[in-house]
């Protein structure tokens, strides 16, 4: 059960004791997020009558955000509101109690329960309250993409197998089944890989695919002459190390592009992706499709598997722009990787100017608008990636990837709205309609 609204657990003397500066970013955002709507539409994601009562949405969804604004781990956050009264506030944390008001693990499942489509929720209403207000504006779409790193190694052929050896012995421990092989051995193979400064890798591989391949054919068999209960736990990872097998085969016979290859044996939808930069010249993670408008808001951001091809990415990214901001913008920019006949014809109703990195694309009196839109936009991914957290996810998976990247959009449109805040960008009917102003 949960409760579907909330009451201001501060008193007005404790404000006026505690929170002594208005401007503070936290009190400007507590007054933006609009708390009620949120909470309503996440209470579908608890019964309305069974089991204990839940933590307060508006306290954990807070909570949330707070970890991405001041990228903090789950404890830390916790740590810091105990410490820190505009955290308190924000967050609506009760002064009772404060010490032991929440352990940090409860966001983990709060994260888990709502999933991908509750921090959507989220998200969106946050993005719709300050495009009604007339904050973000709809006139360019600034359309690029990146690539949103997975919190892996630096992975090569031979840390997989030994990973993969990993898995099988925590495997045999939780079913408390006997270990079919030499610990020690692999051990010492892998000691001596690691201090061989010389090493060649293609020998290394081949010598631990060599244990590693009977390994996998007695697990199979281990796996048959086990109950039912360990024998389904078995399944998921005889097929990921089967598919290892496979590639590494592949790669023993001097396969160089292997399709949908695997770099990590704990984010599968990781891929090596290349960008066309002189270093790194290939990351390992995600694509990350993002879309702005002039102003630097973020109005899309989409992960995809693998590295798809940004002119089949432009069309239905373009769309998604128009369906969050519920009308045609006028100007579309993007790089040349987008640039086909195709898409520079897709032109739907109301969308004047495609910019599809030529100058020749748009008449002359908007070339530099084009010009300076496309600069910009190198520059929005640039805060994304190394200010608001999109240069690498520390959730797992790709459900993991598109919380994450959900909650740092949020985070960044806050953010954004704040510069803008405070540099007067806005006149006062937008700071009447997001409350700001009485």
């Amino acid at each position: 059960m949960i409760a579907t609204t909330f009451e201001e657990v501060h008193s007005e003397e404790w404000v006026a004791t505690y929170i002594s500066d208005p401007t503070n970013e936290l009190v400007i955002f507590r007054l933006i997020i609009p708390w009620a709507e949120i909470i309503k539409h996440l209470g579908v994601f608890y019964h309305s009558s069974k089991g204990a009562m839940g933590k307060s949405i508006r306290m954990m969804t807070a909570i949330l955000l707070l970890s991405r604004l001041r990228s903090l781990s789950d404890r830390k956050v916790i740590a810091f509101i105990k410490e820190n009264p505009y955290m308190q506030y924000f967050c609506n944390v009760p002064p009772e109690n404060l010490h032991t008001f929440l352990h940090p693990s409860s966001l983990c499942v709060f994260r888990s329960r709502l999933g991908v489509k509750g921090i959507d929720i989220i998200e969106s209403i946050g993005f719709q309250q300050l495009r009604k207000a007339g904050a973000i504006e709809n006139d360019a779409a600034l359309i690029d993409s990146s690539v949103l790193e997975n919190n892996i190694i630096y992975p090569n052929d031979v840390r997989l197998i030994f990973s993969a050896f990993k898995k099988m012995n925590l495997w045999a421990k939780n079913s408390e089944v006997p270990l079919w092989w030499k610990q020690q051995e692999i051990k010492k193979l892998w000691r001596e890989y690691s201090m061989d400064k010389k090493a060649s890798r293609r020998l290394y591989l081949i010598r631990f695919y060599l244990l590693f391949s009977p390994v996998l054919e007695q697990f199979k068999k281990q796996a048959q002459e086990s109950d039912i209960l360990v024998r389904a736990q078995a399944e998921y990872l005889i097929g990921l190390l089967s598919l290892l097998e496979e590639q590494t085969l592949e790669k023993m016979k001097g396969t160089i592009h292997i399709e949908n290859r695997l770099v990590s044996l704990d984010e599968l939808d990781a891929r090596p992706i290349k960008k066309g930069k002189a270093f790194p010249n290939c990351e390992f993670g995600t694509t990350n499709e993002m879309i702005f408008n002039r102003q630097g808001f973020m109005v899309t951001n989409e992960i995809l598997i693998g590295h798809p091809s940004d002119k089949t990415l432009y069309q239905s990214s373009l769309d998604l722009y128009i369906d969050r901001m519920k009308a045609v913008p006028e100007t579309s920019v993007t790089d040349g990787n987008y640039r086909s006949a195709k898409n520079l014809k897709y032109r739907p109703d109301g969308l004047r100017y495609v910019f599809l990195g030529r100058s020749t694309d748009v008449p002359e009196s908007k070339r530099e608008f084009c010009q300076k839109a496309r600069s910009a936009t190198e520059g929005f991914i640039a805060v994304a990636k190394n200010i608001r957290g999109f240069k690498k996810s520390l959730y797992r998976r790709l459900k993991g990837d598109k919380i994450w990247a959900t909650l740092c959009q949020m985070t960044y449109n806050l953010k954004k709205f704040l510069q803008l805040y405070r540099e007067e960008a806005y006149d006062e009917s937008v700071l009447i309609k997001l409350g700001l102003l009485d």
